[in-house]
C-alpha cells in the first residue's frame, strides 16, 4: 500500500505541474493546454494478474490542440486561425509553428513575432511589407497593402498533432523529420482579431484543488501504511519476547 500510494504521489506532482502551467499560459495568445493521460506499471517481475503489484503514473501527457475563444483587438496585424492549422514562422533553428497571431512590423518591414520569428509565406520566405500604407489580410492569409499584393501567409496543418513537440510557450516544431506540414483546408484567417488560451482558468483551478486533495489523501495512505509496519514490527517484537 505503502509503496502504491507513493507512486500514486509522484503522478500527482507531474499532473500539478502541467496544471501549474497551464495557469501561468492562461493569458499567453494561442497557448495550448497539457492534460495527462493515466495508466498503470507493473514491473516484469511481477505476476501478470497481481493487481497489487499496479503502480498508477502518468503514461503520457498529450497537449489539447482544441481552437480558443477568438477575442476581436482591431489591430491590422493581429490575425487568428479559425478551425486546424498553424502560422509558419522562421527561427534560427528552423520552422516553427504557432496559433499565436501577434504579428507585428520590424524596423527592416519583416513581418515578426513578438520574438522576432519572420513570418512566412506560402513559398517559405519572409513576408516583408513596404512603406506604412494600410495592410489587409484576407480571409486565404493574402497580404496586401496600398492595394498591391504582398504574399500570402503560410497556414499548415499537422493531423492530430502528429510529429508536434512544444517549444515555449506558444510555439511547436517538428520532432519527427519524416512528418511534413500539409494544407489547412477549411482554415479562415481573421483580420484584426487573436486566439485566447484554451486552457480554461476555471477549469485549471479545479483541477488544481482535485489534485491537492488527491495529493493530502495519498500522503495519508503513506503514513497509514508506515505506521502499520511500525506496529507489526512491534506486534512481532513482543511474540519473540
Amino acid at each position: 500500500m505503502t509503496a502504491m500510494a507513493a507512486s500514486g504521489l509522484r503522478a500527482r506532482m507531474e499532473s500539478l505541474d502541467l496544471v501549474a502551467n497551464n495557469i501561468a499560459n492562461a493569458s499567453t495568445g494561442g497557448y495550448k493546454a497539457d492534460r495527462e493521460f493515466y495508466s498503470t506499471y507493473v514491473a516484469p517481475e511481477a505476476q501478470t494478474d497481481d493487481v497489487q503489484s499496479a503502480m498508477p503514473l502518468i503514461d503520457r501527457p498529450w497537449v489539447d490542440l482544441s481552437q480558443g475563444t477568438i477575442q476581436p483587438t482591431g489591430n491590422a496585424l493581429d490575425v487568428a486561425l479559425s478551425g486546424q492549422g498553424f502560422f509558419s514562422v522562421q527561427s534560427s533553428s528552423g520552422a516553427l509553428y504557432t496559433r499565436n497571431g501577434n504579428f507585428h512590423l520590424a524596423a527592416d518591414g519583416r513581418l515578426v513575432t513578438a520574438e522576432g520569428y519572420g513570418v512566412r509565406d506560402v513559398n517559405g520566405a519572409v513576408v516583408n511589407l513596404q512603406g506604412t500604407g494600410p495592410i489587409t489580410i484576407a480571409s486565404d492569409g493574402t497580404v496586401t497593402q496600398d492595394g498591391n499584393t504582398i504574399g500570402q501567409l503560410q497556414v499548415v496543418d499537422f493531423p492530430g498533432g502528429a510529429g508536434l513537440t512544444k517549444q515555449g510557450s506558444s510555439y511547436f516544431r517538428v520532432a519527427d523529420p519524416t512528418v511534413q506540414p500539409s494544407a489547412a483546408p477549411g482554415i479562415a484567417v481573421e483580420q484584426g482579431k487573436l486566439e485566447a488560451s484554451n486552457t480554461g482558468t476555471a477549469e485549471s483551478a479545479v483541477r488544481l484543488i482535485g489534485i491537492m486533495r488527491q495529493f493530502e489523501m495519498m500522503q495519508k495512505a503513506v503514513s497509514m501504511g508506515l505506521d502499520m509496519n511500525r506496529q507489526a514490527v512491534e506486534q512481532v517484537a513482543k511474540v519473540g519476547s
